[in-house]
């Protein structure tokens, strides 16, 4: 197995890193407090071409076809020139699991009437499936699109919604033949100024501060024909095709947070002295710093087998299931270790050690909470 990178890849990841280390990390204590989005910084990423990695070049993205190993490499990279983790999470929400889908199953005219637009920075989407009482049980959701002349009058609540309160646009999953299950799911991109459509403030939360979370309301919105994602029915297709990459790419930035994490750990370690050595001598501290590389390492080898498998065109639901499990619970694993390697320094939120802790416990609970990972894996194995 070759576990070379070409060139050009590792090149971009290294600009990337630069970029992202120059551009996007001022005043992010205050921001993180205020929970304020930086509207300026996601335009910077979009003149980069961040927003472009998950689109064809047709429509403003990098490349002819969607190099995903180039792509997960990138934003590993930018997780650790980045450490704004909140920014992290909405670009890669937006990219796989609302670009990724309008270019795969879309019409020519939403990919040209909505995609370039997200590509460019100029308009922000949200990914709405969460319901108040459908979140890991996804396929219990009450949202209803009735057939009417000229496309459907959308009703639904949507919770847990990142982007919410700012989006320009949803992809919004509701069910049009309840008789067919899951089947009977379809998908609806719906501009949030339309009539019927309600955003809720920005909600506070634990961590992720800086990326807005909310809930959207649509009572009898009536969406156009042309703006139902590919055919009735197809929304639960498109969910899990969207998901599988969204685990993959979102956890890859994470991952570069959990290097950045590292190597300031062991840095501080060998300066910080105490009864006379560095503490990174002491047995306890050094077991805590060789854990830290051991997740990192496993937790790499499952992301790039993921990418590598879907861009294959293979199928990686295991694998997924696999990678969301373990790097999601690393990174807080790694991230209380951080912690405790600093003492009370850890604990101030001047050091900014702290935050990747609150941050990492997000990835335990969205894109599938760590124990519907265990639900996956278990039945996979026949369980």
């Amino acid at each position: 197995m070759d576990f070379s990178w070409p060139q050009s890849h590792i090149d971009f990841k290294q600009d990337l890193i630069a970029f992202a280390q120059k551009e996007l990390n001022d005043n992010l204590i205050e921001r993180d407090a205020k929970g304020e989005f930086s509207r300026e910084n996601w335009l910077k990423c979009a003149e980069f071409g961040i927003q472009g990695l998950s689109v064809t070049s047709a429509y403003g993205g990098h490349d002819e076809k969607v190099d995903l190993p180039k792509a997960m490499l990138a934003m590993e990279g930018f997780g650790y020139g980045c450490n704004d983790n909140g920014l992290a999470l909405a670009l890669n929400a937006q990219m796989w699991t609302v670009q990724l889908p309008i270019a795969e199953f879309g019409s020519e005219e939403l990919k040209t009437s909505i995609l370039t637009k997200l590509v460019n920075g100029s308009k922000i989407a949200c990914h709405a499936l969460t319901e108040p009482e459908a979140g890991s049980d996804i396929y219990s959701m009450a949202a209803r699109a009735e057939k009417v002349e000229g496309g459907y009058l959308l009703n639904a609540s949507k919770r847990l919604i990142t982007f919410a309160p700012i989006a320009d646009i949803a992809l919004v999953f509701a069910i049009t033949n309840p008789k067919m299950g899951k089947w009977g799911i379809t998908a609806f991109l719906v501009e949030t100024n339309s009539e019927g459509v309600t955003a809720s403030p920005v909600r506070d939360k634990m961590g992720m501060r800086t990326v807005p979370i909310g809930e959207l309301d649509f009572k009898d919105c009536f969406v156009p024909e042309e703006n139902r994602l590919g055919a009735e029915g197809a929304g639960f297709s498109i969910m899990n095709h969207s998901l599988e990459y969204d685990k993959a790419c979102i956890l890859a930035s994470q991952l570069g947070a959990m290097e950045r994490q590292l190597e300031d750990t062991v840095s501080f370690v060998k300066k910080r002295n105490q009864f006379g050595q560095s503490i990174g001598k002491f047995q306890s501290v050094a077991n805590r710093i060789a854990d830290m590389k051991l997740r990192l390492e496993t937790a790499r080898l499952l992301l790039y087998k993921v990418a590598w498998l879907k861009d294959q065109g293979e199928n990686a639901l295991m694998e997924s299931a696999m990678l969301k499990l373990h790097l999601g619970e690393s990174f807080v694993q790694s991230s209380l270790d951080a912690i405790r390697s600093r003492g009370g320094n850890g604990f101030l939120t001047e050091f900014e050690v702290e935050r990747d802790l609150r941050d990492s416990i997000g990835g335990i609970l969205y894109a599938g909470t760590s124990d519907i990972q265990r639900n996956i894996i278990s039945r996979l194995l026949g369980l």
